[in-house]
């Protein structure tokens, strides 16, 4: 690290960074994308209990195993869509699999003797999580999706407050409609932020949606608002004094406070009513909310997993976890009393009685001493935690249930009552440890005395004999991914491995390696000031960048993706390479990703309680794992990535109007789709940032954000005046809102239009003439526009797909030819997967044709290929899958050199 005497070396690149050499040429897009996106119900039964379905998540594929009193026999494996994270049964012979990254539904059918086969594509909201049948006969399916995305066909009025972010989708099973993605019967708002899991009462009459980020009634007061005025300590144990940071303030029922207790009402202009779980009348002729208090339950936690019934008893079964943002400090507590002391978090089961209404959460842990301190690794406590709980499975009796706790490679057993009652203690002989590593599903197989679990460390199926708990099978599914993902990922989750008492790890804020929408105040009173390394941008007064001062003030969870090629991490870029200067792409000083991650290796103690830091190869492995993370598709940018008439003139003003004091929006947040491509890096583009700093605008040095998930962040409306901020803000009480943070790096802004609207981004004649139109929000509104529709690693056609079938060319035509558009254009590969002549078959759109999964077979036409799928059972269903994977996932899945279709003749 650099001396303070250094200092002026690094001012010297205040402009920009330097370039090393000229590389080699672009990277060839990997066979394998990581969006590690999150699995809700991976496992699921046929209603005879003959055949288990299993979500290939990775592969995109639905696997089928036959059930019988031996174990399991795999079946066959059915192509589905992009990253599939959930499955229902609706019958024995068919099944409907959630596709995240897709945004649809593939209704599957299978049976012995029948191609098992998709025949057909629903096309649903953003991100879809969950899936259950419900209602009159359980005919209808409620899906949870985001309220947004390509495929709604409603305006999502993201720029609106007040407007629920969560939506459940319900289609009438019986009749799926003639449009070209299906017709819902209804799509139901829920006021919360982003849903996630499903649960059906006993009798299908009633439908549970839990949110998944449902927050805590936490918020953050802007620096200049608490004007100094933060408990103390105020400076470091050197006696050097903290900026003036932002505060976290927590609603208690009646005021907004802060740990003091002191208020803070009037500087927070909406109300944060924590609705979780949702109330749904499946049988209502439109399924619809129940109306009143009866319809929610408040204060279940703040991230919400899976729920499951209790079959007798009608109580609702939420794991989740809580957060404790609001307690300040990591390090060793020894200048400070506040200290979260590896206390960040905690795992619970919360219970929802339909009868009371009463919500009462159990922690999962209840034997940790947190006022004791951690001991080394491996120890007793660690060992019996239970953490990141996740899918759930009951007895038909209600008295047992089981629980994945994905972060302990373990399931845990447990008396319903006691649990219930909180009469239960950790106990080593009602814990069953899997195999394979991190559990996410389990389903209960009560005639056969059995339990099936899905261990995504591994990717495979586990069979576990429930009298004994002995592992007596372990079925691993085709896996695409790289070593060096699935060696990696045990770091993000493994909290018995990571965390000093076993109950937390990275993916407890950076859920499923992005973020909890939360905002913590984790500097460390007992740390040193540090230097920021820069390049700098600018620098705002003083004209000298600020060092990183330990006591930094809230900041919101970043995510962990896109990552690669943004350089040095956190929102000060204060995790940086220790080799600084020269800082030059694409990878040296604070440009060298690897080495900034591997300063994170100091969380594990300063946050996480262990008493040493992880191995340098296991910090190694983690670091080549979260460095492919990567973002998902914009969901509100178009298919066929152009931009409405509004966001095309945000991008001419971002790019082109000198708005900041002569600079414009790109100046500093630079948009670059091949930023460092002709070094040849693996993840080439700067979407918002080039890695470059920024000197003193927020108080602090802060390194340039980019801006890939700014959509993400909408749900807080009201911010208070302040002359010296935005003197223009309409400061009335906004009234519900669903999230307490919103935008910039401690999440005090409560929009981008906000955000736009301080001074120093408006036109002012003396202090910033060329700025954004102020007597009009028209600019303001146009660049907020662009930005939440703003570029990103992956085009917006990624994972997009459609189902053709005898019927529906019609409808579906223009779909493919905008999917083949979009391939010749190369944002995506195109891919399409069907039966022809009794065998299942993949294709593959290359140079203006379709490739097969023979060798010696011609290439199609597209006219040709769309004429397979006019004979009955030969559905084709066509896909968007990111550059780089559509050889592996089309025609060659196992990457050998041999086509699918030769090994099938030739293997048979």
């Amino acid at each position: 690290m650099l001396s303070i005497s250094a200092r002026a070396l690094l001012w010297s690149v205040v402009l920009g960074a330097g370039f090393a050499g000229v590389g080699e040429a672009q990277a060839t897009a990997p066979a394998y994308t990581l969006f590690e996106s999150g699995q809700v119900r991976p496992l699921a039964l046929s209603p005879d209990k003959k055949t288990l379905f299993a979500v290939n998540t990775p592969d995109g594929q639905l696997e089928v195993y036959d059930v019988t009193w031996w174990g399991l026999s795999h079946r066959t494996s059915i192509p589905v869509g992009v990253e599939p994270v959930a499955v229902a049964a609706r019958s024995n012979s068919e099944v409907w699999v959630v596709n995240h990254v897709s945004d649809s539904i593939s209704v599957v059918q299978v049976g012995v003797g029948t191609p098992n086969r998709v025949t057909r594509t629903l096309l649903v909201g953003d991100e879809p999580r969950d899936i259950v049948f419900a209602g009159p006969s359980k005919s209808r399916a409620f899906i949870t999706t985001a309220h947004r995305g390509q495929n709604i066909g409603f305006d999502p009025k993201l720029t609106t407050p007040s407007v629920g972010r969560a939506d459940v989708w319900v289609f009438d099973a019986n009749n799926l409609g003639a449009a070209m993605g299906g017709t819902p019967k209804t799509v139901i708002s829920l006021f919360a932020d982003t849903p996630r899991a499903l649960a059906v009462s006993p009798d299908g009459s009633k439908v549970y949606a839990a949110a998944h980020f449902s927050g805590n009634r936490t918020t953050t007061i802007d620096s200049v608002l608490v004007a100094g005025d933060t408990p103390e300590p105020n400076e470091n144990y050197a006696g050097i004094p903290a900026p003036n940071n932002p505060l976290i303030v927590k609603y208690d029922g009646q005021h907004w406070v802060d740990e003091r207790g002191d208020q803070w009402d009037d500087n927070v202009k909406f109300s944060l009513p924590d609705k979780d779980v949702f109330v749904i009348d499946a049988n209502a002729t439109t399924p619809v909310q129940v109306s009143g208090n009866a319809g929610f339950y408040t204060g279940v936690g703040a991230i919400l997993y899976n729920m499951i019934v209790n079959p007798v008893s009608g109580k609702v079964y939420v794991a989740n976890t809580s957060a404790r943002n609001e307690v300040r400090f990591t390090g060793p507590g020894i200048f400070a009393e506040s200290n979260i002391n590896g206390h960040f978090a905690e795992n619970n089961i919360t219970v929802l009685n339909p009868q009371s209404h009463a919500v009462t959460t159990h922690h999962l842990n209840p034997h940790l001493d947190y006022d004791a301190p951690s001991q080394p690794l491996p120890n007793e406590d660690a060992e019996l935690s239970l953490a990141l709980p996740q899918g759930m499975a009951i007895s038909s009796d209600g008295a047992t249930l089981y629980v994945a706790a994905l972060g302990s490679d373990k399931i845990g057993v447990f008396d319903t009552a006691a649990l219930e009652n909180d009469a239960f203690w950790p106990d080593p002989g009602d814990q069953i440890q899997v195999s394979g590593g991190g559990p996410t599903g389990v389903l209960l197989d009560e005639s056969r005395g059995r339990l099936y679990v899905m261990t995504r460390f591994d990717n495979a199926v586990a069979v576990i004999d429930t009298d004994d708990g002995d592992e007596i099978q372990h079925l691993a599914m085709h896996n695409p991914e790289p070593a060096s993902v699935t060696q990696g990922r045990r770091f993000l989750y493994d909290a018995t491995l990571t965390s000093g008492r076993g109950d937390s790890a990275c993916a407890t804020c950076h859920v499923y390696g992005d973020t909890d929408h939360l905002g913590w105040d984790l500097g460390n009173p007992d740390g040193d000031v540090t230097i920021a390394p820069g390049p700098f941008k600018t620098v705002f007064l003083p004209d000298f960048p600020i060092d990183f001062h330990p006591i930094k003030g809230p900041m919101t969870t970043q995510s962990l993706r896109g990552m690669a090629n943004h350089g040095a991490m956190h929102w000060r870029g204060d995790k940086n390479s220790p080799n600084f200067p020269p800082n030059a792409q694409p990878n040296a000083g604070s440009f060298d990703e690897v080495e900034a991650f591997k300063q994170f290796n100091k969380t594990f103690v300063e946050v996480m309680g262990r008493t040493e830091q992880i191995p340098a190869a296991d910090m190694q492995k983690f670091t080549d794992f979260a460095l492919q993370l990567t973002y998902p598709p914009n969901p509100v940018r178009n298919l066929d990535n152009s931009l409405t008439p509004d966001q095309a003139a945000g991008r001419e003003l971002y790019m082109n109007k000198p708005a900041t004091l002569g600079m414009t929006c790109n100046f500093c947040h630079v948009l670059d789709p091949n930023g460092n491509a002709q070094y040849g890096v693996d993840r080439p583009g700067f979407f918002g940032s080039d890695g470059s700093y920024v000197g003193t605008e927020f108080v602090q040095t802060m390194k340039v954000p980019h801006l890939r998930n700014a959509y993400t962040k909408i749900g807080k409306f009201g911010l208070p005046r302040n002359s010296s901020i935005n003197p223009q803000e309409d400061d009335s009480f906004q009234g519900d809102q669903i999230r307490g943070f919103g935008y910039t790096h401690e999440g005090s802004m409560d929009s981008v239009f906000g955000f736009l609207s301080q001074i120093g981004f408006v036109e002012d004649p003396i202090f910033n003439p060329g700025g954004l139109e102020s007597d009009t929000p028209t600019e303001r509104r146009q660049v907020e526009a662009f930005v939440l529709a703003f570029d990103s690693n992956m085009a917006p056609i990624v994972g997009q797909q459609i189902t053709l079938t005898s019927s529906n060319a019609t409808a579906v035509s223009s779909r493919i030819t905008l999917l083949k558009t979009r391939a010749s254009a190369g944002e995506c590969d195109l891919v399409a997967h069907g039966y022809y002549l009794g065998e299942m078959r993949g294709y593959l759109w290359k140079n203006g044709a379709f490739h097969q999964d023979e060798l010696y077979k011609p290439t199609l036409t597209d006219a040709q290929l769309r004429a397979r799928a006019t004979v009955l059972q030969q559905e084709l269903t066509y896909t968007c899958v990111p550059l780089g994977s559509g050889q592996r996932v089309a025609l060659d899945r196992d990457l050998d050199g041999t086509l699918n279709g030769d090994e099938n003749t030739w293997c048979g």
